[in-house]
């Protein structure tokens, strides 16, 4: 960002320089904020905006006022900046080859080719290298927070036993909700003048929810929650993937009802039940796949790394070796190279996203090409695919996978609460 306004300043000077030394000096994008040892600017407040007045538009969704939004706007943009620049400090780098890889992934999900996905860019006023830029801060922001986040999630097996015993009693019959969410935030130890102006504020929001306001707008407008700009709107989740505080809040809650005000550590809350889907039959599914793992390293190039790959690939597609031979012989898997890549049977959301995606995406029998993950360079097989497996083995993975999913919601906001405490922020004044 700062070569970005370093480029500004200086195409400014020459400017001004070439219309001679009186000329009226050309306005120049503004910093509206510092955060440790990046800016954020009004272009990029002015992109966010537009974007939030743009989908609000298309789902016919009121907004608050101009000057509500973009304080919100800005809230985003430092909190972005702070995950970037941690992520630069810890050197993480996503390559040209996983970015495009990532596109491609958004638009088969998309079910458009990439010409297709360049197209409708293009009518939304969005150049492919603006939309290259926010898929690769994207990505750099997951990568960043699921590192920070999952150390700090401990799962007992006391802990996965309890689900379990709770998944039984339900069957495979489970409740879902589609939740919103508006949050006061507060800090920590707050006083009682704090405390009491948290506290006014959410009776404030509460009272005007019971009077018809719109939920979304009022999020937007007045929650400090993960979820503000999209209307505190947190989709569809059954009860053991939410947060435990919105879990408790939604037990024998119905569609339109508002719970709260609700208190946490982080502050005050409000639930809205947008909608229940009531009693739906939950359909597990299982992967069973196999792959082979090369690492990047000092001396392996990520060229190099996928041209191993995709030598591999040609020998096991040429039938000149089985995959079973080339993972005992190159993957730098240990646990599966020696059963021949084996991963066995899995729920798919047990893997990184992006080994998820493309297991999910491939057909029984199916070789995808290589592809980019944190752990490195993979190609993989789908051998099959299965629905409701009932083993204890399987319970004891979704058991699992269903608490880090709301360890790692809760802990996520816990840990951007503390980079930010721990940060250098001075908002300019207008």
């Amino acid at each position: 960002m700062k070569k970005t306004l370093i480029s500004l300043l200086t195409a400014g000077l020459f400017g001004v320089m070439s219309q001679g030394a009186f000329a009226a000096p050309e306005l120049m994008d503004k910093v509206l904020a510092v955060v440790n040892k990046d800016v954020v600017l009004a272009s990029q407040q002015e992109a966010l905006v537009q974007k939030v007045k743009a989908s609000a538009q298309e789902s016919g969704q009121s907004l608050p006022d101009d000057v509500t939004l973009r304080k919100q706007a800005l809230d985003r943009l430092i909190q972005e900046s702070l995950q970037l620049q941690l992520a630069d400090r810890q050197g993480l780098k996503i390559s040209d080859t996983q970015l495009e890889q990532a596109i491609q992934s958004i638009a088969a999900d998309n079910k458009m080719t990439l010409d297709q996905l360049r197209a409708q860019l293009e009518r939304e006023g969005l150049t492919y290298a603006q939309y290259r830029e926010e898929v690769r801060r994207e990505i750099l922001m997951n990568e960043v927070r699921r590192s920070q986040v999952r150390r700090r999630i401990n799962i007992s097996e006391q802990e996965v036993k309890q689900v379990v015993e709770a998944l039984s009693k339900q069957g495979q019959q489970q409740t879902e909700y589609h939740v919103g969410h508006i949050q006061v935030a507060l800090p920590d130890n707050p006083n009682a003048e704090q405390l009491n102006a948290a506290k006014a504020k959410i009776e404030r929001i509460l009272a005007a929810l019971k009077e018809g306001a719109d939920f979304r707008k009022l999020a937007i407008a007045e929650s400090n929650g993960p979820k503000a700009l999209e209307g505190g709107d947190w989709g569809w989740m059954s009860p053991q993937e939410m947060p435990t505080l919105m879990a408790e809040a939604v037990q024998g809650a119905s569609k339109g009802d508002i719970v709260g005000p609700l208190r946490s550590g982080a502050g005050l809350h409000i639930v809205k039940i947008f909608d229940t889907k009531g009693q739906q039959q939950v359909m597990q599914t299982e992967v069973k796949a196999r792959h082979i793992l090369i690492k990047p390293s000092i001396i392996l190039s990520e060229e190099k790394a996928k041209g191993t790959l995709d030598g591999i690939l040609h020998d096991i597609k040429s039938g000149k070796a089985s995959f079973a031979s080339m993972a005992e012989k190159y993957s730098e898997d240990p646990g599966s190279a020696v059963q021949g890549g084996e991963l066995g049977w899995s729920d798919p959301n047990v893997y990184v996203p992006e080994f998820r995606d493309m297991v999910n995406r491939l057909q029984p029998g199916q070789l995808s090409e290589p592809f980019r993950t944190s752990h490195g360079w993979h190609i993989v097989q789908l051998e099959d695919r299965r629905s409701q497996d009932a083993t204890g083995k399987a319970q004891e993975q979704r058991a699992y996978q269903l608490i880090f999913n709301r360890r790692f919601t809760e802990e996520s906001q816990a840990w951007l609460d503390e980079l930010r405490d721990e940060a250098y922020i001075q908002i300019e004044p207008n």
